[in-house]
C-alpha cells in the first residue's frame, strides 16, 4: 500500500495519515511503554512518517525521543514529529520569549532533536491579551533554528488571520474536523485555500466512535473515558444517538462496497475535504495498523456521496467557529477540558 504525502511547508513533506499520540499519556488506560515504543517502528516501516503528540501529552514526547534515538540516522532522517506549544492557562498574559524558549528547549531535549519540525500552538482563552505576541516568539524561534515549521491548534478563522497578519508564517491548524464535526468546513476551509496553509485533523475516528465496535450498541448509560465524553457529546450537536446509529449503518454499507472498515470510510472522508492535508489516527498499538492503511487503497465515489449526503443534510453537526463550544469553560465541552498541565 503506497501511503499518500503532502508538502506542508518547504522541506516539509508528510504522511496524510498521522501518527496520533494522546492515547499514549495514560488517559485512555494502562500504557504498555515498551511494547508502544516498539510498535512505533511497524508505521515508520509501513509509511506512516509522521507522528503528533505535544508537550501536555504526559511522556509522550520522551517515548517518542526514545524510539528515534534507537534508529539509524538515515531512519531519524525519515521520522517528522510535530508537538504542540500549549501554554498553561493561568499563564497567560504573562508570557514571554524566554518562556516560550523553555518549553520549545524542554521539546527539543525530551525529542533528542535540534530543531521541532513542527509546532503547534494553543491559546486557551481569547480574551487574555498576548495571542499574537506568543506566536511572534514561536516566528523568531523558527529564525533562530529552533523551529522548522510554525502551526496552530483550535484557533478559528479570524485568529489565525490575525497571526498570518502579523507575519506568522502559519503552515498549518489542527482542528477537529469528522463527519460528525464539520466546523472546519467554513471559514477556516476558506482561510486555508485563501492563505495557503493546510490543516491536519484529530477527531477523525471521534475517539473511536465511528468504527464497527459502537455499530448497532446502545447509548452507553456511562463512560469513564475523557476522550469517549468529549466525542458523545460531540454526537450529541450531530443529533443524538439514533442520529449517529443512522451514520454508522450508511459507513457500513460504503464500506462493504470497497471491502473497507467504518472507519477507513470516515478517515478517507476527511482527507479528501478542500485543504486538508492529514488526519491524526490515534493509536496505542499497531494492532490496527492495516486498518489504518486501506484508506489508501480506495477513494469515496459519487455513489458514496449521494448515500451520505442526505443524512450529512438532516444533521450539519456543531455549529459555530472552530472550538467555539470547547471554549465556554461554564458549557459541557469546556468543562471536561484540563487547562494547566504545562509547568515549567
Amino acid at each position: 500500500m503506497i501511503v499518500e504525502t503532502q508538502d506542508i511547508a518547504p522541506g516539509a513533506r508528510i504522511s496524510r495519515v498521522l501518527r496520533g499520540g494522546w492515547q499514549l499519556a495514560g488517559g485512555h488506560g494502562p500504557v504498555e511503554r515498551d511494547r508502544a515504543i516498539s510498535d512505533m517502528r511497524a508505521f515508520l516501516d509501513a509509511g506512516i512518517t509522521s507522528f503528533d503528540c505535544a508537550d501536555i501529552y504526559t511522556g509522550v514526547e520522551e517515548m517518542i525521543g526514545e524510539f528515534r534515538a534507537s534508529l539509524p540516522a538515515s531512519e531519524q532522517d525519515r521520522l517528522r514529529v510535530h508537538t504542540k506549544f500549549v501554554p498553561d492557562w493561568s499563564d497567560l498574559g504573562r508570557i514571554d520569549r524566554a518562556y516560550v524558549a523553555r518549553i520549545i528547549d524542554r521539546s527539543r531535549a525530551r525529542l533528542g532533536v535540534p530543531a521541532l519540525d513542527l509546532v503547534q500552538f494553543h491559546w486557551w482563552n481569547l480574551a487574555v491579551p498576548g495571542l499574537v505576541e506568543t506566536a511572534l516568539h514561536l516566528a523568531a524561534l523558527r529564525q533562530a533554528g529552533a523551529i522548522r515549521a510554525v502551526g496552530g491548534t483550535n484557533f478559528a478563522a479570524a485568529e489565525t488571520a490575525m497571526m498570518l497578519d502579523a507575519g506568522v508564517p502559519i503552515a498549518s491548524m489542527q482542528v477537529q474536523y469528522s463527519l460528525l464535526d464539520r466546523r472546519p468546513a467554513g471559514a477556516m476551509a476558506a482561510l486555508a485555500a485563501a492563505r495557503g496553509f493546510h490543516l491536519l485533523c484529530y477527531g477523525t475516528l471521534a475517539g473511536g466512535f465511528l468504527t464497527e465496535r459502537w455499530l448497532g450498541q446502545p447509548d452507553p448509560a456511562e463512560i469513564s473515558n475523557r476522550s469517549l465524553i468529549k466525542y458523545r457529546l460531540i454526537i450529541e450537536e450531530f443529533g443524538g444517538w439514533d442520529a449517529f446509529q443512522s451514520l454508522l449503518r450508511t459507513l457500513q454499507a460504503i464500506g462493504r462496497r470497497h471491502g473497507v472498515s467504518i472507519g477507513a470510510v470516515a478517515t478517507r472522508w476527511v482527507l479528501d475535504q478542500p485543504a486538508v492535508a492529514g488526519a491524526i489516527v490515534g493509536a496505542r498499538y499497531a494492532a490496527h495498523l492495516p486498518e489504518t492503511l486501506s484508506v489508501f487503497g480506495f477513494r469515496l465515489d459519487a455513489a458514496d456521496h449521494a448515500a451520505l449526503a442526505p443524512l450529512l443534510a438532516a444533521h450539519p453537526g456543531p455549529q459555530g467557529e472552530v472550538y467555539a463550544l470547547e471554549r465556554d469553560r461554564d458549557g459541557p465541552h469546556g468543562r471536561i477540558m484540563k487547562y494547566d498541565l504545562n509547568k515549567v
